[in-house]
């Protein structure tokens, strides 16, 4: 076989590459505050975190179930603040991800519904891609927050999942732009 009969059966068509792992990421997410005004009278009642092939993932878990939906406002910040005291509370990575919930971390009678052990350290995220720490800023006057320190200023996403019994803030932060 000749160079020239080799060449006759490829196809001629333009050349295209096979998808790599940044294009089988890409993502519209930008980095601007996401929010929702909604309201819907539930509870924080714990919080957590997943790794997925391109971003990383906090859920807050509200309840009881509702049938209107909670209200949040997602946005990177300067500095993560106690929400009652507004003491810093510094983040590890290179950008603050702040998380508010309109929903307390307590009861009517002041009990609380969500309390983590160890407020600094709230959900582990050892090993993850972008996630470097998510700490818990605290509840007050029907606001509860959590800090994400992220690896960098990345672009991100939030929404509400409902099922049966409850709701789920969702946060994702892509692992790369």
């Amino acid at each position: 076989m000749t160079a020239a009969t080799s060449l006759a059966v490829l196809p001629t068509g333009p050349a295209t590459a096979a998808p790599t792992t940044r294009s089988a990421c890409a993502t519209t997410w930008g980095s601007l505050d996401e929010a929702s005004t909604s309201t819907a009278d539930v509870r924080v009642l714990g919080a957590r975190a997943g790794r997925h092939a391109c971003f990383d993932r906090l859920v807050v878990d509200l309840g009881p179930a509702s049938t209107r939906t909670v209200g949040y406002h997602v946005g990177y910040r300067s500095r993560f603040t106690d929400i009652a005291k507004g003491d810093t509370i510094p983040l590890r990575g290179a950008a603050d991800l702040v998380v508010t919930v309109q929903a307390p971390a307590y009861t009517p009678e002041g009990r609380p519904t969500y309390r983590p052990a160890n407020r600094l350290e709230a959900v582990r995220v050892s090993g993850f891609s972008t996630f470097r720490q998510i700490a818990f800023g605290g509840s007050f006057e029907g606001q509860t927050t959590f800090g994400v320190g992220t690896r960098a200023r990345l672009p991100m996403r939030a929404f509400v999942v409902k099922d049966a019994t409850r709701q789920h803030l969702v946060v994702d932060v892509a692992h790369t732009w």
